[in-house]
């Protein structure tokens, strides 16, 4: 091959080079315009009246982002009520404690429904008791009223393995329960005492916001789960139904039923409109998919495989 066509083909390759580049600019200004046309679209909902709605997902823990998305639902004056929907199977109690408190806190200024989904138990249950009333499908799980507290075993497999663990400490019950020997009945009776510490509050909270006699709750609170149906014939849901429902107890507390609901979301860290995921779009478009790291750039922590301390969670085949 001579010079010339060496040459030709290099000033083909920088203009082909150069077109890309441009194209995949373009493209990423066309979707940061299409982003600022759409998106914002739920903030201007946010400027007229609306419902809001929160939803809770997944196991529940100790949230600021949503605490301090609560806070703001409280102080919005364009925000006439507040639906929570709920699909979890609970979690840590001390998260439930901190969204029930927050949710009561909405529920001062304006309506809050809590909308039982799929499932709504043990923590689920307890945010959902936050609220005004409670509405749910007549197949959701719901219940398991009940804190539990869990900890790993590891002694026979380090003794089959020949490793074990010797401690020097101040008291006997100083980091217990222990996964390295069996809890001591001391050390049970600690635990248990804060399990039951935590489950009679709980069921204080069940027997007050449902207007329930305690000992009438103490006996649903055994961990026992109820479908949606089964939970109204128990008082533990006020009623069966959806979004209809939902504007009805609304109408009757004096909400205009018409208004829009306006889903209240936590911020997306990952939009393919953000400066991380432009810059993923630019890479892939010109053929470097191979520079990216594993995983899509500005992609958050996953959540933490265990949770700490007490938690109130229905856990399929557990007992």
């Amino acid at each position: 091959m001579d010079a010339s066509a060496i040459a030709d083909r290099r000033r083909l390759r920088r203009k082909l080079a150069f077109w890309r580049i441009g194209a995949a600019l373009l493209l990423v200004a066309a979707g940061l315009l299409l982003y600022r046309l759409l998106a914002p679209e739920a903030a201007l909902d946010r400027s007229v009246p609306h419902i809001a709605r929160v939803e809770i997902t997944g196991l529940i823990q100790d949230d600021k982002e949503l605490l301090d998305r609560l806070k703001s639902i409280a102080e919005a004056d364009r925000v006439k009520a507040l639906v929570v929907s709920i699909s979890s199977p609970g979690g840590t109690t001390y998260g439930g404690e901190r969204i029930f408190k927050a949710i009561r806190a909405v529920a001062e200024k304006k309506p809050v429904v809590s909308d039982v989904r799929t499932l709504a138990a043990s923590a689920g249950y307890m945010i959902a008791s936050a609220g005004d009333t409670i509405i749910a499908g007549e197949t959701s799980i719901t219940g398991s009223i009940g804190v539990i507290f869990q900890y790993p075993q590891a002694k026979d497999l380090l003794d089959k393995i020949g490793v074990s663990l010797e401690e020097i400490k101040s008291a006997p019950l100083k980091a217990e329960p222990s996964p390295f020997h069996p809890a001591s009945e001391e050390a049970k009776a600690m635990i248990r005492a804060m399990v039951m510490d935590s489950y009679d509050w709980f069921v204080d909270i069940v027997a007050e916001r449902r207007k329930l006699p305690r000992d009438e709750v103490l006996k649903l609170a055994n961990g026992a789960i109820f479908t949606g149906r089964q939970a109204r014939d128990a008082k533990l849901v006020d009623t069966l139904g959806g979004e209809e429902a939902i504007r009805a107890y609304l109408t009757s507390r004096g909400i205009d039923g018409k208004l829009a609901i306006v889903d209240w979301e936590a911020p997306r860290s990952g939009s393919p409109f953000g400066i991380p995921g432009a810059v993923s779009t630019v890479l892939r478009l010109l053929g470097y998919e191979n520079l990216l790291p594993s995983g899509d750039l500005g992609r958050g922590v996953t959540e933490k495989l265990f949770l700490d301390g007490l938690i109130s969670v229905w856990q399929v085949g557990h007992e």
